[in-house]
């Protein structure tokens, strides 16, 4: 008969074999879990229609402009993957967004907010074999979405579509410490998913210019 103390040994070598064997689980749990897909939201009303001449990934500059346009200038940066992290090159993103004062270059936007004619407002990009994609543009404005409720604003967002391989998702980018951010009824709807929408600020790069903000966002597509 074993004493109660060798019994007690065998049980705790026992125990701690079997949380090594968890422990080395763990990571292949993670790995098959793989990330969370960027939630979906609504594309707004304010699609671009027409949609700009000019589609390339710097929407500050107007070709024959001499001036770019107004507002705080940042660029936006990321990753197109899939769920298991794997980069997919050769998606299309399209970009719009209002201007710095909240307003879109499009017919059916009544914001009284003056138009920027040195603003291109919309970018269509393609991501590189990385799946790399960027832009830059100007931080776009909150805007009024009820006249009859000035408390009804919209925080600061630019709209995202992206195309990739039978895989389509529209979205939203939102900016990190907006104080609008938790009254907008659009981005309080995501919940628990509301990080995974949110840009984070990157270190300045040569690229940008003084005053500049760098914003990195990566993008994650759900099955097909």
């Amino acid at each position: 008969m074993k004493s109660v103390d060798e019994g007690s040994r065998r049980r705790i070598l026992q125990r701690a074999v079997a949380m090594g064997a968890v422990a080395l689980a763990a990571p292949w749990r993670s790995v098959l879990a793989g990330l969370s897909p960027t939630p979906a939201q609504t594309s707004g009303p304010f699609y671009p229609d027409p949609v700009p001449l000019e589609t390339d990934g710097d929407l500050t500059m107007l070709k024959g402009a001499t001036q770019r346009a107004s507002g705080e200038l940042i660029q936006v940066t990321g990753r197109l993957l899939d769920r298991d992290g794997k980069a997919i090159p050769g998606a299309t993103i399209e970009i719009w967004q209002a201007n710095a004062n909240g307003r879109y270059a499009h017919p059916r936007d009544v914001n009284s907010a003056p138009l920027d004619p040195n603003f291109q407002g919309y970018a269509r990009i393609t991501t590189d074999a990385e799946g790399r994609y960027s832009f830059k543009t100007i931080k776009p404005g909150a805007y009024p979405i009820n006249p009859m409720n000035p408390d009804a604003v919209r925080t600061p967002h630019i709209h995202f579509d992206v195309a990739a391989k039978g895989r389509h998702l529209v979205t939203q980018m939102y900016f990190p410490g907006e104080a609008l951010n938790e009254g907008d009824q659009i981005f309080g709807a995501l919940g628990r998913q509301k990080n995974a929408a949110i840009a984070h600020v990157l270190p300045s790069t040569a690229d940008i210019a003084a005053g500049g903000t760098l914003f990195g966002w990566d993008i994650v597509l759900g099955k097909a």
